[in-house]
């Protein structure tokens, strides 16, 4: 893999592919994909794959054989092919990002050193970061909410932000989009997006990989991308192709039409359970069908950002008529539209209802059929009717509390008196609180504990009830059309008089500032206020556990009751940990069941069957009272959003606001590392690094960090959140001089790999199964005969006594976001290798990418068919293999336990292509691409 191949620049065309377009007075270069048999019948997915081999052929990287195994797809085979993909460009958030540019200006030092010149390491495809992640809501639901939120994150990540501002000044075609401007997937689709490229004089797709797993929002423009750990981007970057296999392909065909009262977010968590259910881990997914044209981009997005959610690499939407009007809608040039038209026309790509290609499998959603549904308690593939919704909460509630005994005569009467299938229980409180008795339909586990909130509020709390519920998330905050009947029906809801619920912290963050233009402009911003929903910030902010404290006097008394309170938010991510430590359970809904469920109060309401409460008059308000028909929100959709508003918008959208601009910046093409500061540290990735890789050798002596269960996410592995001032990190931070105010979450210090190492495996809700009954970032320190202690601190005895690391796991290991400090805190904990069931892609690939060897379990078994309990000593043998250039099959595990007796088998080793192979022989990916540019690295 040279670093001499860009998006554009090719040595080879052995098809005789390259030609020009002609799109009004303008004359474009083009390699034609009809100059490839078999190319018309591919997947428009793959046809943009096989354009980006015909463009950067050079016999080498790429070659003619390349070209003919994708255009010859087979779509029944399994995938057996490695390609080499080169996007187009890069994206990233800040959480993701700053650790890529930490590694960058590592990267130019460590090339000085072994004698290269420091700015060869420099992006060669453009890169832009967008800043996301770092608002939290520590202020919510009051006028001032958004101004305090950003003032606190300049105060808390100043440091930060002056640092990417030094990258963006020397490093070329890196560019950053200020806080306070939108989500990363939303300015993506309205703004970075360009669907076709035109560089150096050719055009061709726009394609993308992203630090960020919901990359694939862009999908839904018809943009080839998908999320890639931050060191596969730091390599796409500088030059370097992704490694991939050609993908088995999905077909999903769509019919009919959304139903009234359906919202597209009923749509998507519709889809994600179909395709989670199906298996497309790994596959592409791709929508075609005459129901394409009945999906409103804002829709298609909000499908393709939930790729990650059902497991897809990519689910993908052609261009088509609706493309082009959202690109005009959006601001894009006359220009540049016409480009995207003629060029998919000319290229194939533009979809064709009435034409089918081949897929490897086949699936088909009539969209009529789908109900209004929320997701929870813990994963976004657990959909629930919203007719069941009452009935789903009760049945998970008994894995979040316990029922306790009567507290009162009149409960020991209704206990004798109902049976257990309908006895009422008095779950919600008014804001008076008196307790508000609500009907059920099964008796559930109850706590009610008195709470006096700051304004003298004496309410509530119970099992159940709504403790934050917020409208967030790049999900669905890109979507006009939900985003509007959200505020159409708080409009209702005020004018029947009705309130949310005292304990519920509320809170507005769309990913856009249009979101705030188009409703200033229907005049329906006030009406969202009066119940709460203030704007906090333009960012992820609940989705990504910046949702900020619960009111003092709410959280204490959650936690002196040991409360299952909930979280309902219009996100895309809901597992346990994540969204607030204070919540238990975690339910992903639309923006308008978002402010339904902050009037309720509780999950423990039938939206059907249930009034939210009463009028002036007593009447008592359903939820179809109030809920906006589907004509009203055409019409404030269509009447309020505007070209001008995208184009004032993003007008200027690098520059940033005064805060952004006055911020002192660093400059010099090598940057000046602050010895003191606990944001920003140079990382030891490099240390002792020589220009030759050395041998891999095997694994002797190795003990097991940690074992897991099944489905650990990248939410268990990866710090994310706020940090507590009793662990690791927290002790870390106090040593240096940080109050404990000041700690801010792991995402911000991702630049800082002391604080992340002591992050790693911290998760408040991770189960370890070396201890019995224990959850958080703890494990057995074999080297203290089998103490109890913290992750990190074992970690640290384990590298003193010089003993390597595993890791035992189930299925599913690290799904989630793609988070490269999920691979890169494990591989500076000291593991070595993982041992799973089974992997999701993008970590299985990071930790390749750090030098750790992913090993699969032989297939029907596991640790505990194997008799495996995590004390035992591990060896593993056959890695020597690589350093000839073989990749083995399998790799020989021996764990030997305490008795003397051996367990044995044989690992499937998941290095999966040839390019990993060169990756893990290096040391990681970084490794490799930093010889790579010296002149050496391939073994």
């Amino acid at each position: 893999m040279s670093d001499t191949t860009t998006s554009t620049g090719s040595t080879g065309d052995s098809f005789g592919a390259r030609g020009t377009l002609a799109v009004g007075d303008a004359e474009h270069g083009i390699y034609r994909l009809s100059a490839v048999e078999g190319a018309e019948k591919l997947p428009f997915s793959l046809k943009v794959l096989l354009e980006n081999l015909l463009r950067t052929e050079d016999g080498a990287n790429v070659t003619a054989d390349h070209v003919r195994a994708l255009a010859g797809w087979d779509p029944s085979a399994e995938p057996d092919t490695e390609i080499q993909f080169t996007p187009a460009r890069v994206v990233m958030q800040d959480f993701t990002g700053v650790p890529c540019v930490v590694d960058l200006a590592t990267m130019r030092e460590a090339v000085a050193e072994l004698g290269g010149d420091p700015t060869r390491i420099n992006p060669l495809a453009p890169a832009e970061l967008v800043i996301d992640h770092s608002v939290v809501i520590d202020v919510a639901g009051r006028p001032d909410a958004f101004e305090r939120n950003v003032e606190i994150e300049y105060e808390r990540n100043g440091e930060r932000y002056q640092f990417l501002r030094w990258g963006q000044g020397a490093f070329d075609d890196f560019k950053v989009v200020p806080p306070g401007t939108g989500i990363v997937h939303q300015v993506n689709i309205e703004h970075l997006a360009r669907v076709v490229f035109d560089r150096d004089g050719v055009a061709y797709p726009d394609t993308c990989v992203g630090t960020d797993s919901h990359t694939t929002m862009v999908n839904g423009l018809g943009v080839l991308g998908w999320g890639v750990g931050g060191i596969e981007a730091e390599a796409a970057m500088l030059g370097q192709p992704v490694s991939m296999l050609i993908p088995r392909v999905v077909g999903f065909r769509l019919s009919g039409e959304i139903p009234a009262g359906v919202t597209a977010t009923d749509v998507v968590l519709t889809i994600t359970e179909q395709l989670r259910r199906h298996g497309v881990v790994g596959k592409f997914v791709e929508f075609y069908g005459e129901g394409v044209a009945q999906v409103p981009l804002a829709n298609r997005a909000t499908i393709g950002n939930m790729s990650p959610e059902f497991g897809s690499t990519a689910a993908i939407f052609p261009v088509d008529e609706e493309t082009l009007r959202y690109l005009r809608l959006t601001g894009r040039s006359d220009a540049q539209v016409a480009l995207v038209e003629a060029y998919t026309k000319e290229q194939g790509l533009w979809h064709d209802p009435s034409r089918e290609a081949q897929y490897s499998e086949y699936l088909e959603l009539d969209l009529s059929t789908v109900v209004p549904s929320i997701a929870g308690p813990k994963r976004p593939q657990d959909r629930v009717a919203l007719s069941e919704a009452k009935e789903g909460f009760r049945g998970a509630l008994g894995a979040y509390a316990t029922q306790d005994a009567p507290e009162s005569a009149q409960d020991e009467a209704l206990a004798e008196t109902f049976p257990a299938s309908d006895a009422p229980t008095a779950s919600a409180s008014g804001t008076d609180g008196e307790p508000v008795e609500t009907p059920t339909a099964t008796r559930r586990a109850s706590r009610r504990t008195p709470v006096t909130l700051a304004d003298g509020t004496r309410t509530e709390l119970d099992h159940g009830h709504v403790a934050i519920a917020s409208i967030t998330s790049c999900t669905n905050t890109s979507n006009p059309t939900v985003m509007v009947a959200a505020a159409l029906l708080a409009k209702a809801a005020v004018e029947r008089g009705l309130t949310a619920k005292p304990w519920v912290k509320t809170s507005l963050a769309p990913g856009s500032k249009v979101v705030m233009d188009y409703y200033a402009r229907a005049g329906l911003t006030p009406y969202l206020e009066k119940l709460g929903f203030h704007l906090v910030g333009y960012g992820c902010t609940t989705c990504i556990g910046n949702s900020g404290p619960l009111a003092p006097e709410i959280s204490q008394a959650v936690n002196d009751a040991d409360l299952a309170v909930v979280s309902v938010l219009s996100g895309n991510r809901n597992f346990e940990g994540r969204i607030n430590p204070d919540i238990k359970m975690n339910y992903l809904a639309s923006p308008p069941l978002v402010i339904a469920y902050a009037l309720a109060g509780t999950m423990d309401w039938d939206p059907e069957t249930e009034p939210l409460g009463t009028d002036e008059s007593g009447t008592e308000v359903f939820l179809r009272d109030i809920w906006p028909n589907a004509a009203e929100v055409d019409e404030v959709v269509t009447g309020s959003i505007t070209t001008d508003m995208f184009t004032t918008d993003y007008a200027d959208v690098f520059a940033g606001d005064e805060r952004w601009r006055s911020l002192p910046t660093p400059t010099g093409r090598t940057f000046d590392w602050d010895d003191a500061s606990t944001y920003v540290r140079k990382p030891p990735y490099f240390e002792g690094m020589g220009v030759e890789p050395s041998p891999v050798g095997d694994l002797e002596g190795a003990r097991v960090l940690a074992k897991l269960g099944d489905s650990v996410t990248t939410d268990h592995i990866s710090p994310a959140g706020s940090i507590k001032a009793d662990s690791p990190a927290g002790r870390y931070l106090a040593e240096h001089g940080v109050e404990r105010k000041d700690f801010n979450s792991y995402g911000s210090r991702r630049g800082n790999h002391e604080v992340m190492i002591r992050g790693t495996f911290a998760n408040i809700r991770l189960r370890n199964q070396l201890l019995d009954g224990v959850e958080g970032g703890f494990t057995r320190d074999f080297t203290a005969d089998g103490a109890q202690t913290t992750i990190y601190d074992a970690a640290q005895a384990y590298a003193a006594a010089g003993t390597p690391l595993v890791v035992l796991a189930g299925k599913e290991y690290g799904s989630g976001s793609s988070r490269d400090w999920a691979a890169k805190g494990t591989r500076l904990l000291g593991v070595r290798a993982v041992v799973a069931e089974s992997y999701e892609r993008i970590h299985r690939s990071n930790l390749i990418g750090m030098g750790v060897l992913p090993l699969q379990y032989p297939d029907g078994t596991d640790a505990a068919s194997l008799g495996l309990d995590g004390t035992e000593t591990f060896s593993v043998s056959g890695v020597t293999e690589l350093n000839e250039g073989r990749t083995p099959r399998t790799l020989r595990v021996v764990a030997r336990k305490e008795s003397g007796e051996e367990v044995a088998f044989d690992a499937r080793l998941r290095i999966d292509t040839p390019g990993e192979a060169d990756y893990y022989r290096n040391g990681g990916i970084l490794q490799y691409v930093l010889r790579s540019l010296l002149g050496a690295g391939r073994g």
